[in-house]
């Protein structure tokens, strides 16, 4: 028995001659917001595909909900929100949201549910009028229609202005902090920093790391050193902050504002793909 919301074990999936996913093996547990982060074609969507039943494993197996993710029953607990959406663009606002809706025993009233998201007001425009980020909020909201236990949302901000990020970002907090499970790609690797509290890393259908934000980061073992030196900043990265400050002061380097600090997420990321490249 598991009280994961995800299980995922040596899961494996391909496409003829090409893999993209390699035994991979992941749970999720109930209430964790978890951020898949990987370059182009890594895999990540694949996984969440699988996730979502719209595929299936070549090899090993895939549980959501405690049940067969293309199961009914974990349908109907289960939100997603895929890169692409094709909103039919004669309908209105209204009427995408209630055809969504009617799939669902207990929806959230259209009025809540398009508040939370930025869309009041828009009930009568057609999805064809919207523009790019409205149309990408619709999409995102639309995961959320079912009070779903688990949300799936891949890339989920792409195309959008900071002021409509901010605003899905507070709302995927919210469904979280009434204990939401969510899994969430993004190609913004400040997004993951600033909701999740679990980073999977995968490269070519592997995981090359799976922590919080702190142990990404620390396996890097990168420290940033940041200091004034004749009026202007001067940063340095290197795996040994202390040897390098102790360097400063015997050259008798004339610094101030000294600064030592891990390394961002952007960083960290950086850094374990191009291993991965660099060892292939």
């Amino acid at each position: 028995m598991t009280d994961d919301v995800v299980l995922v074990e040596h899961a494996s999936r391909s496409y003829g001659a090409v893999v993209a996913l390699d035994d991979v093996s992941l749970g999720v547990p109930a209430g964790q917001l978890l951020g898949l982060l990987g370059p182009n074609g890594a895999g990540k969507s694949t996984l969440l595909q699988l996730l979502a039943g719209l595929r299936r494993p070549s090899s090993g197996s895939v549980r959501v909900l405690g049940g067969d993710p293309r199961s009914a029953a974990a349908r109907a607990r289960l939100g997603m929100t895929p890169q692409e959406t094709g909103l039919p663009p004669t309908l209105r606002v209204g009427e995408v949201v209630g055809f969504v809706a009617d799939h669902f025993p207990d929806p959230e009233p259209a009025a809540e549910l398009l508040s939370r998201f930025g869309l009041t007001g828009l009930e009568r425009r057609q999805t064809g009028g919207l523009s790019g980020g409205q149309k990408r909020r619709l999409a995102v909201a639309l995961a959320f229609v079912g009070r779903p236990r688990l949300v799936l949302l891949d890339e989920p901000t792409t195309g959008l202005d900071v002021e409509s990020r901010q605003a899905l970002w507070a709302a995927v907090r919210s469904f979280h902090a009434d204990g939401g499970t969510v899994v969430l790609t993004s190609h913004y690797l400040e997004e993951v920093e600033a909701l999740a509290e679990r980073v999977v890393v995968i490269d070519r259908g592997s995981v090359l790391i799976d922590g919080s934000l702190d142990e990404v980061r620390s396996r890097v073992g990168v420290r940033r050193v940041r200091y004034t030196l004749d009026g202007r900043q001067v940063e340095h990265l290197t795996p040994d902050a202390d040897a390098f400050v102790r360097a400063l002061v015997r050259d008798d380097v004339r610094f101030e504002g000294l600064e030592v600090a891990g390394t961002s997420l952007e960083e960290a990321f950086l850094s374990l793909t191009e291993r991965v490249e660099a060892a292939a």
